[in-house]
Parts: C-alpha cells; structure tokens; sequence
C-alpha cells in the first residue's frame, strides 16, 4: 500500500468518524467530540493532499495552506477561502480552548464536513 493509499483510507475513517458526531445531537460532550475529530480530519485532508500532489502532479508542498492553495491552482478544488479558514480554525482549536469559542467553532463544522465530502470525493475520482 503506498502513502497515497494509506493515508486515503486513514481519511476515510476520520471523516466517517466526523460524520457519525455531526449526527447526534448536541452537548458540550459531542460539541468537543466534534471539534477534536474536526482536528484529526483535517489534519489528514491536508496530508492526503499533500501526498496526492506529490505522487499525482510531482509537486512538493510543506504546509497545509500552501498545499490547499497549490489545489486551487490545480483544479482539484474550487477556489474557496473556507479551506484557509479551516487550516486556520484547526490551528486555533489545538493550541487553545475557550468555551465561547468552542460554541462558535462547532457552528462551522457542519460546513468543514460538506467541504471535507466533496474533497474526499473529488481525490477518489482522481485517483
């Protein structure tokens, strides 16, 4: 199994484990059961990326907006400044937690899940 592969379905997993918490109903345990799986799985859509374009297009990205910005440029997603938002809301929810916040990011997760569905599919029809 190559990179590409594994982390393909290392993010399968993620999402349909994002998926399942944006399915209940919310409470401060699912809310934080959300963001955190928000984190993993945005983390892998950005390696996944990253490898993709590497094994793919033979183009090297070190971090994840560059790699997002670099999948404008090639088309496998549209141009869409919630990808950024998303790298920089990842970042905010790892280093700090704060309950008001927190109720603002679950708000936005819904829209990082139809995001991430759409990449996910897009990578698999590219492959």
């Amino acid at each position: 199994m190559t990179k590409l592969e594994a982390l393909i379905k290392q993010f399968e997993k993620a999402l349909g484990r994002f998926r399942e918490v944006m399915d209940i109903p919310k409470t401060d345990v699912v809310r934080d059961s959300a963001i955190q799986r928000f984190e993993f799985t945005m983390d892998l859509s950005w390696k996944m990326l990253k490898a993709f374009l590497e094994d793919k297009k033979g183009i090297i990205c070190t971090s994840p907006k560059e790699c997002f910005r670099e999948a404008y440029r090639q088309g496998i997603i549209e141009y869409d400044d919630d990808w950024i938002k998303l790298v920089d809301i990842r970042n905010e929810t790892v280093h700090t937690y704060n309950e008001e916040r927190a109720e603002e990011i679950y708000c936005q997760l819904q829209n990082a899940l139809e995001h991430f569905e759409i990449f996910f599919k897009k990578i698999k029809d590219l492959i």
